[in-house]
């Protein structure tokens, strides 16, 4: 436990429109609470670097775990933001590049003292759909390309693919496409821009129908419970806001394998929070931009994931 209260930064969308009982920036803001940490919020305009520093447009805030009266926010005041603790960056995406400017200046406030959570390079790197062929160990067969005929010949091979952007998030614009489907030339020229816009392929895994497995990390180590998203019956999509059912279940023997794999890696780029997600025994995305999942798992399994995620942050600090 840190000698004095943490100073901490969040960095994330306006809290005053979150749902306060599924998000984890919320969790783990509570957590600070717990800790007597003094809360700087910022949204990315009051953010700034000037002559090589980074500053932001603080305001105090304390939370509390009521659903209909959940913050409070104090004056606002100018803070450098290398002399706070860390600072939790959980702006929801789009990842475009104002989220790439953020990091920039988050890049700044590093040099100067803050742990970011997480790195921002990482933030940088990662894209949850791309950063799957670090691991093509524990991935379905995938495919990312610009090229419409790529994807024709790619659904041919396997009979059954899904196709998504790389930059989608809930569940949008991905399609499940069959061989002899004749909508797939119109899903690949929109998916594809007619050839301007890489996007990724991927085998079907039919384990869907028992949920996309959300399995959080918190410094390379897995939470022992994963959240599988059910679809619902006239969807294909495990993801909640387009109607997948949740579901909390223990780590499967293979979860733990691929666990194994990517959990070293993501802890050694300074990724201290990311959720994996995991069809069947295949790893399908990585996420470490603003991961969720927190409240849900916390509740089914009586755990504290934001109070391991803030022991980690003060390991690192100590």
């Amino acid at each position: 436990m840190a000698a004095n209260p943490l100073k901490i930064g969040i960095v994330m969308d306006p809290i005053g429109s979150i749902v306060p009982k599924k998000d984890s920036s919320f969790a783990m803001l509570l957590e600070a609470e717990r800790r007597s940490a003094e809360i700087h919020y910022f949204e990315q305009r009051d953010l700034r670097l000037l002559s090589g520093s980074a500053y932001g447009r603080s305001r105090r805030l304390h939370v509390r775990d009521n659903l209909d009266d959940w913050f409070e926010l104090g004056e606002s005041r100018d803070v450098e933001l290398g002399e706070l603790d860390a600072i939790l960056m959980r702006k929801d995406p789009p990842f475009d590049m104002e989220y790439v400017y953020t990091t920039y200046i988050l890049d700044r406030a590093k040099l100067a003292g803050a742990l970011i959570v997480n790195d921002p390079q990482a933030l940088r790197d990662m894209n949850e759909k791309a950063y799957t062929a670090w691991f093509p160990d524990c991935t379905p067969s995938t495919l990312i390309t610009r090229s419409m005929s790529a994807m024709k010949a790619f659904a041919q091979e396997h009979g059954r693919i899904v196709v998504k952007p790389l930059d989608g998030m809930g569940g949008r614009s991905i399609f499940v496409v069959q061989q002899g489907d004749n909508n797939a030339n119109v899903i690949f020229e929109t998916l594809t821009d007619y050839g301007r816009r890489f996007a990724m392929a991927q085998a079907f895994i039919p384990e869907i129908k028992l949920g996309d497995k959300r399995i959080l990390l918190i410094d390379g180590e897995p939470v022992p419970h994963a959240l599988a998203r059910v679809p619902s019956g006239d969807d294909n999509r495990g993801n909640i806001v387009a109607g997948a059912t949740a579901k909390g279940q223990d780590l499967s023997d293979n979860d733990r394998l691929i666990c194994e794999q990517v959990g070293p890696i993501l802890r050694d780029a300074g990724v201290l929070f990311a959720g994996i997600d995991v069809i069947g025994d295949y790893l399908t995305e990585v996420n470490v931009t603003s991961p969720t999942g927190i409240r849900e798992l916390d509740r089914q399994f009586k755990l504290n994931i934001a109070g391991l995620m803030f022991d980690a942050i003060e390991n690192k600090l100590d």
